[in-house]
C-alpha cells in the first residue's frame, strides 16, 4: 500500500502549487466541517446543561482524534470508498486542478449553511462536490463508481431510518428500565451519561467524517505525484493529528450556532432522552464505519433525536425546523454537485 511521511509532503507542497492549494482547501473543508458537522455530536449534552460549551468542544476534540485514530487502526474502508468513489484518473494536473475546485464548491455549500444556522450534512456535500468535479473532469457519467456510489445510498437509508427507529427503542428501554424510580434520583446518573454519550458520538464523528476528509487529503497528493492509479493506501499518523486538530477548531469557532439549532430549536429534551438519542447515533455510526458505509453523522444524529421525541407524542418535534433541515439535504446532493461541476469548468479555463 502507498503513504507518505510529513516530511515528503512537505516537500510536495513546496514543489507544487496546485497541491499547495489543494492542501489549504481541503483543510478549509475540514474548518467547516468542524464548525457545521462536529457540533452535532456534543449538542444534545450542551442543550440539557450537562456539560459546558466550553468544556464539551474540548472533549469533542480529543475524541474526535482518538475516534479518527483508532477506526484508522481496526478498519479505514470509508476513507477508501471516499477515495474511489469517483475517478479522477487521467491527466493529474487536470484531475488536481478539478479536485481543487470540488473543494471550493464544498465549502461555499457549508458556509451558506452555516450562515442560516442549518446543519448541514458535510458528507453528502464532500460527496456531491467531488462527483460533480469528476462528471466535468470526465465529460460524462463515467467518472462516477457506481459500486462505490451504491454504497452512499446504503448509508444514507441507514442515516435516516435506522437513526429514527434506534432512538426510539432506545428511549423506550431505557424509560422502561427507570420506570420504577423517581426521576429526580436519576438527574445525576443521567447527566453522566450524557457526557458519556457526547463523547461517544465525538468519537463516532471522528471515525466517520475524519476518514472522509483523509481520503480526499490522500487523493490529493497521490495526483501531485502523479499516480492517479492509486487505489490503496495506508494513512499516516501525521494526517490524522492534522485533521482532528483542524476540526477541532473549527468547532471551537462556529459551533454554537449548529448546537442551537439541533439541541435546541429542533426538540426539547431531558437528560435521559439526550442520553438516549446519543447512544442510539452512536451505536448506528459503529455499525456503519465497521461495515465501511460513509454516512451522514448530521442525519443519524438528528433523526435519532427525533425518534426519541416522537417516543413521547409526535407533536415534541418542531417540524417546522426539521423541514428546514430536509430541505437542505435534499438540495446538498444537486446543488453541491453543480456548484462542483461549475467551478471545475472556470478552473479549468483560467488554470
Amino acid at each position: 500500500m502507498n503513504s507518505i511521511n510529513f516530511t515528503e509532503f512537505l516537500s510536495l507542497v513546496i514543489s507544487s502549487p496546485p497541491l499547495a492549494i489543494t492542501t489549504l482547501l481541503t483543510l478549509g473543508v475540514i474548518l467547516v466541517n468542524g464548525w457545521t458537522d462536529a457540533p452535532n455530536a456534543i449538542a444534545t449534552c450542551v442543550s440539557t446543561r450537562a456539560i459546558r460549551p466550553k468544556a464539551a468542544i474540548i472533549m469533542a476534540a480529543i475524541f474526535n482524534f482518538f475516534g479518527v485514530l483508532v477506526m484508522s487502526a481496526i478498519n479505514s474502508q470509508v476513507a477508501q470508498t471516499i477515495y474511489n468513489i469517483a475517478d479522477f484518473g487521467g491527466d493529474p494536473k487536470a484531475a488536481l486542478i478539478a479536485l481543487c475546485a470540488a473543494m471550493f464548491a464544498i465549502v461555499v455549500w457549508a458556509t451558506a449553511a452555516w450562515k442560516f444556522g442549518i446543519p448541514t450534512s458535510e458528507s453528502h456535500a464532500l460527496i456531491a462536490g467531488v462527483s460533480g468535479a469528476a462528471i466535468a473532469l470526465q465529460g460524462s457519467f463515467k467518472g462516477i463508481n457506481g459500486a462505490e456510489w451504491i454504497k452512499v445510498l446504503y448509508g444514507l437509508l441507514l442515516s435516516t431510518l435506522l437513526g429514527f427507529f434506534a432512538g426510539f427503542i432506545t428511549v423506550r428501554i431505557v424509560e422502561a428500565i427507570f420506570k420504577n424510580i423517581d426521576r429526580r434520583k436519576t438527574f445525576g446518573f443521567f447527566k453522566n451519561a450524557q457526557i458519556f454519550g457526547g463523547a461517544s458520538m465525538a468519537f463516532m464523528h471522528g471515525a466517520q467524517d475524519g476518514q472522509k476528509f483523509i481520503g480526499v487529503f490522500l487523493l490529493g497528493v497521490f495526483l501531485s505525484m502523479g499516480q492517479a492509479e492509486t487505489t490503496s493506501f495506508d494513512i499516516p499518523l501525521w494526517l490524522i493529528v492534522l485533521c482532528s486538530v483542524v476540526m477541532a477548531v473549527g468547532t471551537s469557532i462556529g459551533g454554537y450556532r449548529i448546537i442551537k439549532a439541533v439541541g435546541m430549536d429542533m426538540v426539547k429534551l431531558e437528560t435521559y432522552q439526550g442520553f438516549s438519542a446519543d447512544l442510539a447515533s452512536a451505536g448506528c455510526l459503529l455499525l456503519s464505519s465497521l461495515t465501511g458505509l460513509p454516512v451522514s453523522t448530521t442525519h443519524t444524529k438528528t433523526t435519532s433525536m427525533m425518534g426519541v421525541a416522537a417516543s413521547r407524542r409526535i407533536k415534541s418535534v418542531n417540524w417546522s425546523v426539521v423541514k428546514e433541515m430536509v430541505a437542505t439535504w435534499l438540495l446538498t446532493f444537486p446543488g453541491c454537485g453543480l456548484i462542483g461541476y461549475l467551478m471545475v469548468k472556470l478552473f479549468l479555463y483560467i488554470f
